[in-house]
């Protein structure tokens, strides 16, 4: 069976979204740097799972040598984005619909509920730091630039259980927002992206209201959104 050929330069199937694989910004730390930009991507669906990629195909694309972009794709094959094929490159892995399940609801189960104390605790300055990082996400998709609506999106949610207090929690759904794929974000509808990036705002407003239930309710939603428009399904 063949395999996914590499969608570098534009995103597979969205002419006006913005890859995550292209120079790299002066003065980054360039494994680092090159390992968000590969996490994007493969989160994202702009490498499906299956795909081939190598360090060489890569690096020219990023504009920096090769040794930086193979410690990168060696540190994702550890976390479990890719697998080594020999004398090939790299294979994007795929996780199953039970692992997405598992991960959305768990995902469910810990952010949510601390919607109800946050919303009894928080405070105007608080409130504004969420208000401009959920301004950021807009923005990203107004321009449907998937790699900056990803980054803000994970920027605004670890904000927001920062506010819970409870650093364990954070480390936990920062590695399972890590784990999950999104295969349908490349192709879904620039309306759906608008929508689902206009909850942020939706949140806060439910939290500056004291509604912890509501805001608990509505970020059940959103993070449903995972197995819903992320994977390519429509919802109501």
């Amino acid at each position: 069976m063949s395999q996914p050929s590499v969608q570098l330069g534009a995103v597979a199937g969205r002419s006006d979204a913005q890859s995550a694989i292209g120079p790299l910004a002066p003065g980054a730390s360039l494994r680092g740097a090159v390992e968000d930009a590969v996490s994007v991507a493969i989160v994202s669906g702009e490498l499906p799972p299956g795909t081939l990629v190598s360090a060489p195909t890569l690096a020219a694309k990023f504009g920096v040598s090769a040794t930086p972009v193979r410690e990168a794709l060696l540190n994702l094959q550890k976390r479990g984005f890719v697998d080594v094929v020999r004398n090939k490159g790299f294979r994007v892995t795929e996780v199953s619909e039970q692992d997405l399940w598992e991960i959305v609801r768990l995902r469910q189960q810990l952010e949510a509920p601390p919607m109800r104390d946050i919303a009894r605790t928080l405070q105007p300055e608080a409130a504004d730091d969420l208000r401009i990082k959920a301004q950021a996400i807009v923005d990203a998709a107004s321009v449907v630039d998937l790699p900056a609506y990803l980054a803000a999106d994970m920027a605004f949610h670890l904000r927001l259980l920062e506010l819970h207090g409870n650093r364990r929690l954070i480390a936990l759904v920062k590695e399972l927002r890590q784990q999950t794929r999104m295969v349908g974000l490349v192709e879904i509808g620039t309306a759906e992206l608008l929508r689902s990036a206009a909850e942020h705002h939706s949140l806060v407003d439910l939290l500056e209201m004291r509604d912890g239930r509501g805001a608990e309710a509505l970020l059940t939603t959103h993070i449903g959104h995972v197995l819903g428009w992320w994977s390519g399904r429509p919802e109501n």
